[in-house]
């Protein structure tokens, strides 16, 4: 059965691992190779299970463990062009490389990226379809819900979504008015309140399963981004652990997945 194991998941550090208990692959590599092959072993995962590593884009907090997992696993990375090109140049691939352009096949898995609108050279998220057609998404980073992230996401039977910060605790935080603007952006995060009118979107179109991810520390709780996402999905007359299951991905993992 698939499955989605969110390791770690804040502005400090973000990686996750999909697949099942045999195989799978890890999307973003933003936590020390120690961290994330304890992580592994606490969700009863070896290094071994892991195929890739799928990259979305370059900012530390997704590639700071990159090039000591590539050194000491050989794994192949993937990622967009643009953002490989930059990975090199930082040093931080020390194995090989693939331009993901339509899809890749690794195991019984198919990857498909789909752009995000983010501050940076190149930003994606993924798609993993499974056999029997089932799929699931990582989606975060991204400033707005844009036509493509609808595209690559809608029909998912899982999705793990940006919740980035809280309206009013961003505005009222001790963050510099250029650090808030930045964030507001649509080349930023995505707020709770939009997160959860595309949630309710998710659910409309068949998706059970919501894992939001990327809280920030300063400026979120996990009980605003649930709160803010439950209510926008009951507008559309959805019950929770009913009609869909929502959780939080944990800032570093106690050990826990979600099926699908």
């Amino acid at each position: 059965m698939p499955r989605i194991y969110p390791l770690f998941s804040s502005s400090s550090g973000n990686c996750t691992y999909v697949g099942t208990s045999a195989e799978g692959v890890l999307i973003d590599c933003g936590a020390s190779f120690t961290k994330i092959k304890n992580a592994l072993t606490l969700n009863g995962l070896s290094l071994d299970c892991v195929k890739a590593v799928f990259i979305t884009h370059d900012h530390s907090d997704h590639v700071k463990g990159l090039k000591v997992l590539t050194k000491k696993t050989g794994l192949p990375v993937y990622s967009q062009c643009d953002t490989l090109d930059v990975l090199y140049d930082m040093g931080l691939i020390s194995s090989s490389s693939e331009d993901i352009k339509d899809f890749a096949d690794i195991g019984s898995m198919r990857i498909s990226c789909f752009p995000t609108s983010h501050d940076t050279i190149q930003s994606c998220g993924y798609r993993i379809t499974f056999e029997d057609n089932i799929s699931c998404a990582v989606c975060t980073d991204l400033g707005y819900v844009s036509d493509e992230v609808r595209n690559g996401v809608k029909g998912c039977s899982a999705v793990l979504i940006e919740s980035n910060y809280d309206v009013l605790m961003l505005r009222n935080g001790g963050y510099p008015a250029y650090l808030k603007a930045r964030i507001r952006s649509d080349r930023g995060h995505l707020s709770n309140d939009d997160c959860g009118a595309f949630c309710a979107e998710l659910v409309e179109s068949g998706t059970t399963r919501l894992i939001l991810g990327h809280l920030s520390r300063e400026n979120n709780t996990p009980e605003a981004a649930e709160y803010a996402v439950e209510a926008a999905i009951a507008q559309k007359g959805f019950q929770r652990n009913k009609d869909y299951l929502l959780s939080c991905a944990p800032v570093e993992t106690a050990g826990g997945f979600i099926s699908f």
